[in-house]
């Protein structure tokens, strides 16, 4: 099972949670320290599929997927990326 990093690339309005672009959290089966948890649950079944080998069609890249939280008035984009390296 590999690691799954999950990095902030885009983040518009405001987000309640304070995350900013850059900002990266390992994800595993809870929720991370500082993540929220609504975005956890959006990306979780996505990093699920990435953790165990898995990847995703629409994707360039079969170790990454692109995220966004569920918040459509001010959206953090995600990228997940397995990293089997730790």
């Amino acid at each position: 099972m590999s690691d799954v990093i999950a990095k902030v690339i885009s983040q518009r309005g405001t987000c309640t949670a304070h995350h900013r672009i850059g900002d990266e959290f390992v994800i595993g089966q809870r929720t991370p320290p500082n993540l929220c948890s609504w975005a956890f649950y959006a990306m979780f079944p996505f990093a699920q599929v990435l953790q165990f080998g898995g990847s995703f069609p629409w994707e360039q890249d079969p170790s990454k997927a692109i995220v966004a939280c569920p918040d459509a008035e001010n959206p953090v984009v995600f990228e997940l990326r397995r990293d089997s390296s730790r």
